[in-house]
């Protein structure tokens, strides 16, 4: 059975070879190994190198996907296919074949449900996790052992050779997040998935999506159709707007999903509002509707506090979303509510926060959310630049844990210099280091490690209109934060950080990411 086998992988294997027109091994250029196991980003928890040990992708290389890593196999094939031009097969078993093994269970019990083993030596690469999550977070570290070349989409005639050493690796903080704001500008699913494989790569785990705001809504609900097909016309500067169908936002959630991302929608309330209540006059308190804003002011909408439309209106988006929504949390603003009195404000979400729980969901929001009265289970994420702040030390103190985003850190849409023609600067200039050496256990007094669920990298789009734009603002910043996110802080220095950066410029350049080169790394 296992000859057979054999024979029958190796047919499969060389059939391939022929039908993609892959040169063999004498037509290949030698190139050593780019980086090593100590290079990855984010940095791991253990990491030995071991320069004599490095595997060689072969046209025979097959894939050995064990009992249910089928899904994650099958990801890694096609990864791995368009530059190689290899067959690469997944097949069950792989007996004295070149080969590399995914499997789950058999590994450390330090590494949980999202980390990894990952050992690479000559004759062969070992993937093994507790969780297909954890097997999917490997597979980012195994990618980055590759050539950066392993990046293109047409076949690259090269040697492929994936760096030797063993790799223990695994999360300090459960979130790891990226917003992006669809509000302000909208971006079309496609544009939307672009940056859900971009992110990925830096073990991020959560998608936040601000889909509403005062500039446009952004998702269909069907009870109150005009948010979208109305509501949904404007964005920023006077900007051409747009919406998801729900059947279009549940393929990005899917899609999202199939990276082990979990998509957390976000409408904020209750201000914030403007595009709702331009569309629908029952949001005012006067009947009236308030005229569309395309402008980028804040704090100067609110919905109707004592009206009883207002909490049948939130119910529906509520209750909608969450049909849609397989997550558990839904987010429900929170922020920069100027226009709403702290008395109002608290009665607002003393009505709203039973509706989360009434269809199935879990609460999260900004900061502001504190002043209010919340359940425990409610995760607040802080957006303020640091210091004392007594509502949100108190909701920690009762057990609340925080994602944090500090603005001066965190915000990926605020300018690297003076000089930056994208983003804005309210919170100051945050360069890639300002990005990197900030610490979520120590920036709120009373929010210690205990009280972190982790932390997120928002990006708000006023100036942000482009996929180039994204990637310009994001990177080199964003992996920064999921790094912050993941590792040890031990592990973590700015010296040690800039020099393994500047290690990914290559395969940024592979994919076509439009990159932001600071002058305070050395890129490669």
């Amino acid at each position: 059975m296992r000859k057979t086998l054999s024979r029958a992988v190796l047919g499969v294997t060389v059939l391939g070879l022929a039908a993609v027109g892959v040169p063999g091994p004498a037509a290949a250029s030698p190139a050593p190994s780019e980086r090593q196991v100590t290079d990855l980003v984010p940095v791991p928890v253990h990491a030995v190198a071991k320069a004599d040990a490095s595997f060689r992708l072969t046209p025979l290389t097959v894939i050995r996907a064990g009992h249910g890593t089928g899904d994650v196999a099958a990801y890694l094939r096609g990864l791995l296919r368009p530059a190689t031009g290899f067959p690469l097969p997944v097949v069950p078993v792989s007996p004295g074949l070149s080969a590399i093994s995914l499997d789950l269970g058999h590994a450390d019990p330090r590494v949980g449900d999202e980390g990894y083993q990952l050992d690479v030596t000559k004759n062969g690469v070992r993937l093994r996790a507790n969780t297909s999550a954890g097997l999917f977070t490997g597979v980012q570290s195994l990618r980055q052992l590759l050539p950066s070349a392993i990046e293109a989409k047409t076949v690259q005639h090269r040697t492929w050779t994936i760096a030797g050493g063993s790799v223990l690796d695994y999360p300090r903080f459960a979130h790891r997040g990226a917003m992006l704001d669809v509000a302000r500008h909208f971006f079309t699913p496609t544009q939307v998935k672009k940056y859900i494989d971009q992110i990925v790569q830096y073990k991020i785990n959560t998608l936040h999506l601000h889909l509403s705001d005062d500039q446009g809504w952004r998702i269909e609900i069907k009870s109150w159709p005009k948010l979208a097909t109305e509501g949904g016309k404007t964005a920023a500067y006077g900007d051409l707007g747009g919406y998801y169908t729900q059947e279009q936002y549940s393929d990005i959630v899917a899609y999202a999903a199939s990276r082990h991302i979990t998509v957390v929608p976000d409408i904020d309330m209750p201000g914030h509002t403007n595009a709702a209540q331009s569309v629908y006059a029952e949001l005012n308190c006067d009947g009236v509707a308030v005229p569309p804003r395309t402008d980028i002011e804040v704090g100067y909408s609110s919905l109707c506090i004592k009206s009883p439309t207002t909490y049948r209106f939130v119910e529906d988006v509520i209750r909608e979303l969450a049909a849609i929504t397989p997550g558990k949390y839904i987010g429900i603003g929170g922020d920069e509510a100027h226009a709403t009195t702290d008395e109002d404000y608290k009665t607002f979400y003393e009505k709203v926060t039973p509706m989360v729980a009434k269809y199935g969901k879990l609460i999260t929001g900004w900061h502001e959310m504190a002043k209010a009265p919340l359940p425990t289970s409610a995760v607040p994420q802080y957006w303020d630049q640091g210091g004392p702040n007594a509502d949100v030390a108190a909701t920690a103190a009762r057990g609340n844990k925080f994602i944090m985003s500090p603005a001066n850190h965190a915000y990926l849409d605020m300018k690297y210099t003076e000089s930056t023609k994208l983003g804005q600067d309210w919170a100051g200039l945050v360069e890639v280091r300002d990005a990197y050496e900030w610490d979520p256990a120590t920036l709120v007094p009373g929010v210690e490690e205990k009280s972190v669920a982790g932390v997120e990298a928002p990006l708000w789009t006023e100036t942000i209109r482009t996929n180039d734009d994204i990637e310009y603002m994001a990177f080199p910043r964003l992996p920064g934060v999921a790094e912050i996110g993941w590792s040890p802080k031990a592990s973590r220095t700015w010296d040690g950080y800039r020099d393994r950066i500047a290690k990914q410029a290559p395969r940024w350049e592979a994919q076509g990411i439009d990159f932001y080169r600071s002058p305070q790394v050395d890129w490669k």
